[in-house]
């Protein structure tokens, strides 16, 4: 089972996010990232683009979780937007998305990485949940949202 306070720190975590498009939202990311996990942002954004190559990571209902692997990372990780304004993502659905889960894995986290992906896509699916995280204030309201359940259970 996924364990969302592994993937994300709050400072992964971000509410109010202004990007013009999905390049912009992308680099964003990347940054957020390099700043929490001391990594460079020019290859983050780079596997994050890769992928997108391949295929929207919007799955629909305003939601996408763009991922990608990239060599050096000791476990996978995560970052959360919620953006002011939705963009377009080419979404499979054509909606504008303003909800991002990105996950980054290592090369070799095969099994791992798709457990992972399956569970954020999981939770972004329970409409919910989905309601709850538009609705929140603030990014330390969203990071709560994310991690409540497990902080709840380790008690």
């Amino acid at each position: 089972m996924i364990r969302f306070n592994d993937l994300l720190l709050p400072a992964t975590v971000m509410a109010g996010v202004s990007v013009s498009n999905k390049k912009a939202l992308l680099n964003q990311l990347a940054a957020a990232a390099a700043q929490a996990y001391g990594l460079d942002a020019k290859p983050v954004a780079s596997a994050l683009a890769d992928r997108e190559r391949i295929g929207s990571t919007g799955f629909g209902g305003g939601v996408a979780i763009p991922h990608g692997k990239l060599a050096g990372l000791p476990h996978i990780i995560g970052a959360f937007v919620r953006l002011a304004t939705a963009i377009d993502y080419q979404a499979i659905d054509e909606l504008p998305v303003d909800l991002v889960f990105m996950m980054l894995s290592p090369p070799d986290a095969g099994a791992e990485h798709l457990k992972a992906l399956a569970g954020v896509s999981r939770r972004l699916r329970d409409q919910g949940f989905v309601a709850k995280l538009r609705g929140a204030g603030s990014a330390d309201a969203l990071y709560v949202l994310w991690t409540e359940d497990e902080a709840r259970d380790a008690a």
